[in-house]
């Protein structure tokens, strides 16, 4: 709708009326919610939201200095910290097309297709949902998946904020219902055009040469990596975002670990590690889909403030491609 002004009779009330007249912009989550703050009040009912949802990949994408790659990942099952969203994007539509509802239970992630349904549980108390992602975010501080309001509630985590999670592919997602996706819907994934060079940290790439004149890194610290929290069991349930809260074990302690990146060259890990040699950063050897892996993680830490702190110095130093991943404690 056009809108135009004229010439005000009282100062107050001619600003009042061009800022009704801004252009509001698409909107970027670039911090979590604060926990400690009551919802805000209701606003007023806006036009309706006309829903256009489609099965979308996705082209890489830059927020902040960081390159996302969206792309299947039928084997996602990952740890790290969830936030939560609500009503500053009521009514708005999602990066797929849907319209966001903070009631209902569904998740914004920066590179899982959309939608899918994911299994994602809340491993400081053992609540364990499904929940639909349909949305891009978050884009702050290595945060793993926000989800919606009610989605933080059923996991019980919407008054602190934020909490310790593991989140599980399950499937597509049916475009219009909660269920997985119908036979028609499994359709070949898009090709993006244009698609900038993936970051070392996922390529099985060649040892990295010697810098002209750099003298000799110290070797990196090898360290034992803590029991991964993806050998928790799932349970056999249907796997449909349908409010069901499942109790699921979890382990007695958990600490968190800033990963700078996981390689299947330990050359390239060990060139990383030294890098960040001030961090403290260690080399952290493993197996995933059986096959040998090399993380380089700096930690662990027990509060999320720390972990935080520890991710900046972390991208201070050039490694921008880095999360907060979850760990079961050494013992």
């Amino acid at each position: 709708m056009a809108c135009s002004v004229g010439k005000p009779v009282i100062a107050v009330f001619g600003a009042a009326l061009l800022a009704a007249c801004a252009t509001p912009q698409q909107h970027m989550r670039i911090t979590p919610m604060i926990s400690s703050r009551a919802p805000a009040p209701e606003k007023p009912a806006s036009p309706p939201v006309v829903p256009n949802p489609v099965y979308k990949v996705g082209e890489p994408y830059q927020v902040g200095g960081v390159w996302y790659y969206p792309q299947e990942q039928a084997s996602y099952d990952e740890t790290g910290i969830a936030s939560w969203y609500g009503i500053d994007y009521q009514g708005k539509l999602t990066a797929n097309g849907e319209v966001f509802d903070r009631n209902a239970i569904s998740g914004a992630h920066p590179t899982l297709p959309m939608p899918v349904n994911v299994r994602v549980t809340n491993l400081e108390n053992g609540r364990s949902i499904v929940v639909r992602v349909n949305d891009r975010g978050p884009y702050v501080n290595g945060r793993i998946i926000d989800l919606s309001e009610h989605a933080a509630d059923l996991l019980g985590y919407r008054t602190n904020g934020l909490a310790r999670v593991r989140v599980t592919f399950l499937g597509r997602a049916d475009l219009y219902g909660p269920g997985p996706a119908t036979p028609e819907e499994e359709t070949p994934p898009e090709v993006a055009s244009a698609v900038p060079a993936a970051p070392v940290t996922e390529v099985d790439a060649a040892p990295l040469p010697p810098v002209a004149g750099a003298r000799e890194a110290p070797p990196p610290r090898v360290a034992s990596l803590p029991q991964p929290v993806e050998q928790m069991i799932l349970p056999a349930i249907p796997q449909i975002p349908d409010g069901q809260v499942v109790e699921m074990a979890v382990p007695a302690a958990t600490a968190l670990y800033v990963q700078a990146g996981a390689f299947t060259s330990p050359v390239n890990a060990g060139s990383v590690a030294a890098k960040l040699q001030s961090t403290g950063a260690r080399v952290f050897p493993g197996v995933k889909d059986g096959r040998p892996i090399y993380r380089v993680r700096v930690g662990p830490f027990q509060s999320v403030d720390d972990a935080d702190a520890a991710l900046l110095e972390v991208q201070a130093l050039g490694q921008n491609d880095v999360r907060i991943v979850v760990d079961a404690a050494a013992g």
